[in-house]
């Protein structure tokens, strides 16, 4: 890890990562956009705080919710364009 690196210390949060089988109130340090330490966190020198207080942390949601504009509206959005949009990002 890069001794420059800028932590990020989210504390108090509620995790939730249901692939680790973790659901508890705590803390993760974040360095270099990946989680260092997590529980008992030892706060490196350079540290930003965020309080997660009364908030959920999860690795990442996915909206699947979308409206592609078929039938009818074709000339906003089709089925094929608006698939390769998503897929793209």
């Amino acid at each position: 890890m890069n001794k420059e690196a800028i932590f990020l210390l989210i504390h108090g949060g509620h995790i939730i990562d249901p692939s680790q089988g973790i659901d508890q109130i705590g803390d993760l340090l974040i360095a270099e956009g990946k989680i260092v330490q997590a529980g008992g966190t030892v706060i490196p020198g350079e540290t930003k705080n965020l309080d997660a207080t009364g908030l959920v942390v999860c690795p990442g949601f996915i909206d699947l919710h979308c409206h592609l504009r078929e039938p009818g509206f074709e000339d906003k959005e089709t089925i094929a364009t608006g698939t390769k949009a998503a897929a793209i990002g």
